[in-house]
């Protein structure tokens, strides 16, 4: 098993770190509890800096939460300023963080300032996250950014409906598939996972149990050196884009 992901003491030195967006609740907690069980450092990331602080907690000293809002520049400027000075690298980066699953609207009929809103925090705060935490990950020996997306996004299954959730879920899909070529000098494997349809407050209730959704985000955190880069899955197998 490659070095980033053995288990380690909490308190390690050389424990993996890795940082999870939107961690505060549903996937991203549970993604947050699974690293912390491998031994990872983990950064659990929210908009409420109290909302990280108590979810943090709640799962143990392996887990620091820090206040990220992942459309605000100075956010993701900071958090990059804070790792450098307390870690010197990152290991892992989980962009969770979603909004809008509005399974209400229609394409055709859409408010578009839901849809840009969408773009703002599930495409473009990714993206400008991963920019800011680039000379982190380029600083780490076995990086791993995992994009958490959705089937909603893949063009096969593209439907009328949830219209901003499922463009910005298809661009980040892409948006993967770019960073995966253009990181691949760096030896940083970038991959998109789609958990499924998972129990959270976004996804409601009938769906899979939440660990069974995180099981496969940390299964492309964990990923070996010469795992795979660029790819779209579900629960380790590769899926359409």
């Amino acid at each position: 098993m490659p070095a980033d992901t053995r288990a380690k003491s909490p308190d390690s030195p050389d424990g993996p770190v890795s940082l999870v967006t939107g961690g505060n609740r549903g996937i991203g907690l549970e993604t947050c509890r699974q690293l912390a069980a491998l031994g990872h450092r983990v950064v659990l990331a929210a908009r409420d800096p109290e909302a990280a602080r108590l979810a943090a907690e709640r799962i143990g000293p392996a887990v620091h939460p820090a206040r990220l809002d992942v459309t605000s520049t100075a956010d993701a400027d900071r958090l990059a300023q804070h790792l450098r000075e307390r870690y010197g690298r990152l290991d892992v980066l989980v962009n969770n963080a979603a909004i809008h699953y509005d399974t209400w609207q229609r394409v055709s009929t859409a408010d578009l300032a839901v849809v840009r809103e969408a773009a703002e925090t599930n495409l473009l705060g990714p993206w400008q996250l991963t920019q800011a935490l680039l000379p982190l990950l380029r600083a780490s020996r076995h990086a791993r950014i995992v994009n958490v997306s959705s089937g909603a996004g893949a063009l096969d299954d593209l439907g009328p409906g949830a219209p901003a959730y499922s463009i910005s879920k298809l661009a980040l899909n892409g948006l993967t598939r770019m960073l995966a070529r253009d990181l691949a000098a760096d030896r940083i494997l970038v991959n998109a996972v789609c958990p499924g349809w998972v129990a959270t407050d976004m996804g409601g209730s009938g769906g899979r149990p939440v660990a069974e959704g995180a099981a496969g985000v940390v299964w492309a955190a964990t990923l070996p050196d010469d795992g795979p880069t660029g790819g779209f899955f579900r629960d380790g197998r590769p899926i359409p884009f």
